[in-house]
């Protein structure tokens, strides 16, 4: 049997049992494959399930304001994706419906190749590869491949090699457009389980794997060493002074503005220099992101009168805070505040 033709049995055996895989539905695989970006499976369902409640339709979506979006986003982090998610609604409206091409599809806003191919294949069976993390490090690993997989020579090498696949698996299902489809779609996920259940980044499950056999990783005793990443850059550090100012049941927040982390999203003051009769509730609450690693001291100043404040800030009423899409950092302060 084939390395594909494999994967896909053990898929139709193995494979997880997930909402958006029982549809070819592409507004509900386009929300499932961007929720599911930086995020597990087990957090990103639930806002699913809520996503596809709220707004069962992409028109739904594209009129919703990006405030109620990124509400409903909240705790998920990397909020580039909600406004993404949220623009790319609004042209696929524009355009009359969802783009059934990979072209198309690719043109939305947020949507990259990996995001792209996931949808053309599940939707709409286009015969082209899915390479995420699971697939580099099967592929690296059955095949021996040695080239770093965050390089544009590793990313082109194992482009190929997965398209090369995806080819041989549609020639060897007939002639049915519905086989193709199904083969295609459930290998491309097969290949994503199969890295997440059994050759997983750590203690991988190789005598229970079918490809045992064939595996040149684990022949030539190399599987803790595969896939191979290029060392990346230096995470660099930032430190963030937030008070909490409470007077007389209200307080101030700004909406963060373009080019930063957490645009669009709602904060507490931000600022230098801390009142006078402030109290410190937290020090250096450490929060990590992608490129950086925040550090923040979060403090509360209780106040009869209000202070001046820069001009985007604005006061709301305390218990009015929940109704605004605020970074997982921020909600840590205020849930504490709040107990």
């Amino acid at each position: 049997m084939t390395f594909a033709n494999t994967i896909l049995h053990w898929f139709l055996k193995n494979g997880r049992d997930l909402p958006w895989r029982a549809t070819r539905n592409p507004y509900a695989i386009w929300l499932s494959e961007v929720i599911l970006q930086q995020t597990r499976i087990e957090q990103g369902r639930p806002y699913w399930e809520r996503f596809m409640q709220r707004w069962p339709q992409v028109e739904d979506l594209a009129e919703a304001s990006e405030d109620e979006v990124l509400r409903e986003w909240q705790g998920l982090g990397y909020y580039s994706r909600a406004r993404n998610l949220h623009t790319a609604a609004k042209q696929i409206v524009a355009n009359g419906g969802f783009p059934t091409t990979m072209k198309g599809i690719r043109a939305l806003k947020g949507v990259g190749d990996y995001t792209a191919a996931a949808i053309g294949s599940f939707a709409f069976g286009l015969p082209v590869a899915v390479v995420d993390g699971n697939v580099y490090r099967v592929l690296s690993r059955h095949f021996g491949i040695e080239t770093p997989i965050n390089t544009t020579k590793g990313k082109k090498e194992f482009a190929a090699l997965a398209q090369d696949l995806i080819s041989s698996l549609s020639a060897q299902n007939g002639s049915s457009a519905l086989s193709v489809h199904s083969a295609i779609s459930d290998y491309n996920q097969g290949m994503m389980d199969f890295g997440a259940m059994l050759c997983t980044p750590h203690s991988p499950s190789c005598p229970s794997c079918p490809l045992v056999e064939t595996c040149v990783a684990l022949r030539e005793g190399r599987v803790a060493d595969l896939p191979v990443k290029q060392r990346s850059l230096k995470v660099k550090e930032r430190y963030l002074t937030y008070i909490y100012i409470r007077c007389k049941g209200c307080t101030a927040i700004r909406r963060r503005p373009a080019g930063d982390i957490w645009q669009g999203l709602y904060e507490l003051w931000l600022t230098d220099t801390v009142p006078q009769g402030a109290t410190l509730l937290f020090h250096r609450v450490k929060h990590v992101l992608t490129h950086r690693i925040l550090y923040a001291d979060f403090w509360l100043w209780e106040t009869e009168e209000r202070p001046p404040l820069p001009a985007d800030y604005f006061w709301i009423a305390e218990g009015d805070i929940e109704k605004y899409g605020v970074p997982r950092l921020v909600e840590i302060l205020i849930e504490n505040i709040h107990t």
